[in-house]
């Protein structure tokens, strides 16, 4: 074995395994979004966080908990009849409101978030999330 190909090799491999473990750690949801303003909101009150934040409903908010935690926010489909609404990549967004019932997606990201990954005339899409 070559010197510098084995040197290449195992930095190759290692990203590899390591894409797929945050695979494998992403968990499907779905995501709608929110016009601004985006204040005031359950962690922040009146303080404005920016535009790449969300709300989560009862099931990420863990009794206050959820706030301030960063979620990075993946499209994988539609939710509903629109063609191809995903873009492609990901939005890294700060979680400061909670979605109360009845809340249309389990992650009501702000318009600025939900169109760096969606169409937003599709209004409702399926994503993957992972906490960073």
């Amino acid at each position: 074995m070559e010197a510098t190909g084995g040197k290449v090799r195992v930095p190759i491999i290692l990203w590899m395994v390591l894409c797929l473990l945050a695979v494998a750690h992403a968990t499907e949801t779905l995501a709608v979004y929110y016009n601004p303003p985006y204040t005031p909101s359950a962690c922040y009150g009146v303080g404005y966080t920016g535009p790449l934040v969300t709300g989560v409903s009862a099931t990420l908010w863990d009794n206050k908990r959820a706030c301030g935690k960063k979620m990075r926010v993946r499209c994988v489909r539609g939710a509903n009849k629109a063609l191809n609404p995903c873009k492609p990549g990901s939005v890294d967004v700060k979680i400061v409101d909670f979605c109360r019932e009845p809340c249309e997606g389990t992650i009501n990201l702000t318009k600025d978030a939900f169109s760096k990954i969606a169409s937003t005339e599709a209004g409702k899409v399926v994503v993957d999330y992972t906490f960073i």
